[in-house]
């Protein structure tokens, strides 16, 4: 039996209930650091239908660790190990910050959601980079992406320099790079998801790559909370500008779906968030005509979940708060009977799922109505 299998059978009845009686924060920290010291030399089986080529890079199968669940780039060799297909780091700023002061991270068991509002906490570009750097050495093979933001002191009119910096730091290591302009835990982030700001960042991070030797696919990372109109906006101006794919989608800050009694600011997660991405997905993906690269994100917790994001229109998915939930032998399960599926409805291969069911999924859901 393979060690992930060992470690998920007491996930739910031993380890989470001890887990879950301490803060939530310092859970995380403490898991992620542990696992940190899962060196990168294990590399488990993925049945080849899963197999994902996108922006030129072969993902082994589709399903990735969301930005926000390995903030610094400790624990690359582990989500290799329990067999994720790729990983996001970050986000991470250009200098250390401590983000948001805590309690800042919250879960609500009876929605199966997490509320978070930590502002961007990092180690910083220079400490990221030296720890990627040393796990790539020590073999490292999964896609990497690093998902950037800038710093809390950073004035308005530096940001799109930094987000440039950031992605010029990181152009060599990463298989792509996503910019995080809507995270609701940083003052005014999200008002440079209008079409001029997200143009203006991404001809700073184009210029900036373009005088360097690497040049990886650079996304931009969505709020859910934007309105039918903006969605198409951003929609159309990615399109325009060549961005490599979108990023559906971040945290929201609606409390639909979440238990009344935790009124706690910040970004919600999860459970309540499945519909609204997977709504974004599909509307995102129909009006690109599936130009568009998406990486799907948000309440996956089961091979259910992260098939039907797919069909909606998501070349990858990501998964953060159901690996809290369900246990580190997740992405295995969703992979086991993802192949099968897809064997199932006659797919030669994963990619030919995509969008399969996006007009059925944007119509049976309903459109994003809220405004950012």
């Amino acid at each position: 039996m393979p060690l992930i299998s060992l470690f998920d059978i007491p996930y739910k009845t031993i380890l989470r209930p001890i887990l879950f009686r301490f803060d939530a924060e310092s859970t995380h920290r403490v898991t992620v650091r542990l696992l940190g010291a899962i060196p990168p030399w294990f590399h488990p089986f993925d049945s080849p239908n899963l197999e994902t080529k996108l922006w030129g890079v072969s993902f082994p199968n589709p399903v990735g660790v969301a930005a926000g669940m390995d903030k610094n780039g400790v624990a690359g060799g582990a989500w290799q190990a329990l067999g994720f297909g790729f990983t996001e780091f970050g986000t991470v700023t250009l200098r250390p910050q401590k983000g948001n002061p805590p309690p800042r991270i919250f879960r609500d068991r009876k929605s199966k959601a997490i509320v978070n509002r930590q502002g961007f906490p990092s180690d910083g570009a220079d400490a990221v980079e030296a720890r990627i750097r040393r796990q790539q050495k020590r073999g490292l093979t999964i896609p990497l992406g690093v998902n950037i933001g800038p710093n809390q002191d950073t004035p308005p009119h530096l940001i799109p320099a930094e987000f440039a910096e950031l992605a010029a730091r990181f152009a060599d290591l990463a298989s792509f790079i996503v910019v995080n302009v809507s995270s609701p835990n940083t003052v005014n982030l999200r008002s440079w998801q209008s079409p001029e700001r997200l143009s203006e960042i991404y001809s700073a991070i184009s210029d900036r790559l373009d005088r360097g030797r690497f040049h990886p696919p650079v996304l931009f990372k969505i709020a859910p909370d934007l309105s039918s109109s903006a969605v198409d906006q951003i929609s159309d101006v990615s399109l325009k500008l060549g961005v490599s794919g979108v990023v559906v989608c971040n945290t929201t800050t609606s409390r639909s779906g979440l238990d009344s009694a935790l009124d706690e600011q910040g970004g919600v997660s999860g459970e309540p968030l499945k519909l609204r991405a997977r709504s974004l997905i599909s509307r995102v993906f129909n009006r690109t005509e599936g130009r568009l690269p998406i990486i799907g994100v948000g309440g996956i917790f089961s091979a259910e979940d992260a098939y039907a994001h797919i069909k909606a229109g998501a070349s990858l998915v990501e998964i953060f708060t159901g690996m809290t939930y369900e246990g580190p032998g997740l992405p295995s399960r969703i992979k086991k009977d993802l192949a099968l599926w897809v064997k199932r409805d006659g797919f030669a291969s994963i990619s030919q799922a995509v969008g399969s069911a996006a007009v059925t999924a944007e119509s049976e859901m309903g459109p994003v109505s809220r405004v950012a």
